[in-house]
């Protein structure tokens, strides 16, 4: 029996970045994606800040820039999660993350709840490209795990920037958000289901993809 639709925020960017890389690197992992050294960096900035965060300790050397982030952190009283991970199912009812009925999954860098309040926060170690969807689907993943919620304030921290991006939420909010949100998604389930992934050539294929099958493999679209 196939396995039951289920997506996050990553992986419906990748599918819409190139349906068969997605295909071939998130599903069938016939190809492996080798981290860039910025992912890598990343990774170390997130399981730092985690450790930071639980342990009530400061940043190593080399990150103590962000430290003022932490400590902004640690000032908004509530109870903290840290790299919590939250699933809901198409009921947007909250469900186990590897539970049978799971549709959304999305991961909370740094979450503070404080009576009917909800904050989060997604540490970014890149650009700023600020998505306002991610941010939404978040914003959601609280709401349903946590019912006495009346608004979720959330936040990208643009950490080599040293700058916030912020959106704050209402149910209402959210659900003016999914009404643009569920083609997409919908997309992405109806390739999953009829195994409908072409490619997608585009400069991304000269030097960012292993799936060396693709014809389009180093060339790209010209």
């Amino acid at each position: 029996m196939p396995k039951p639709f289920a997506w996050s925020f990553s992986k419906l960017k990748n599918y819409e970045t190139c349906p068969l890389k997605y295909q071939q690197v998130d599903l069938l992992k016939a190809f492996r994606e080798a981290p860039s050294k910025e992912l890598k960096w990343g990774d170390e900035v997130h399981h730092a800040i985690a450790a930071a965060l639980l342990n009530k300790m400061a940043l190593p050397k080399e990150m103590q820039a962000y430290q003022p982030w932490l400590d902004k952190v640690n000032t908004i009283p509530g109870d903290l999660y840290v790299e919590q991970k939250y699933a809901i199912n198409k009921d947007f009812k909250p469900t186990g993350y590897f539970d049978g009925d799971v549709w959304f999954r999305g991961i909370g860098d740094a979450v503070k709840i404080i009576r009917d309040r909800g904050v989060i926060v997604d540490w970014k170690t890149g650009a700023i490209k600020a998505d306002s969807v991610q941010l939404m689907l978040m914003a959601q993943c609280l709401f349903s795990h946590f019912p006495q919620l009346v608004e979720v304030y959330t936040m990208y921290v643009w950490l080599k920037e040293d700058t916030k991006t912020v959106e704050i939420f209402t149910r209402q909010d959210l659900a003016d958000g999914w009404l643009g949100l569920f083609d997409r998604v919908n997309t992405l389930e109806n390739a999953t289901k009829t195994n409908n992934f072409p490619p997608k050539p585009s400069g991304l294929c000269k030097r960012h993809c292993p799936v060396a099958s693709c014809q389009f493999h180093g060339k790209g679209a010209f």
